[in-house]
């Protein structure tokens, strides 16, 4: 299943990108998805379907659901 993300979501991939950094913020949707290091600020594209392939968790989803319980 492909994931429902929105613009500024914060993902969290399985590899670490060479900077060290695991997480990364949405900056682009459509066909391709535009990512960003938070780390080094490096930017790539990947295919939604190769996204499912890297991502662990959205980070940002985990933060709503706190804010709802509280």
């Amino acid at each position: 299943m492909l994931p429902d993300l929105q613009l500024n979501d914060h993902l969290r991939l399985r590899k670490p990108h060479p900077c060290g950094s695991y997480e990364w913020t949405v900056i682009r949707l459509g066909a391709d998805i535009g990512l960003e290091c938070k780390g080094c600020q490096h930017r790539v594209l990947l295919t939604r379907r190769e996204l499912v392939k890297r991502m662990k968790a959205n980070l940002t989803k985990r933060e709503e659901n706190k804010e709802e319980i509280k």
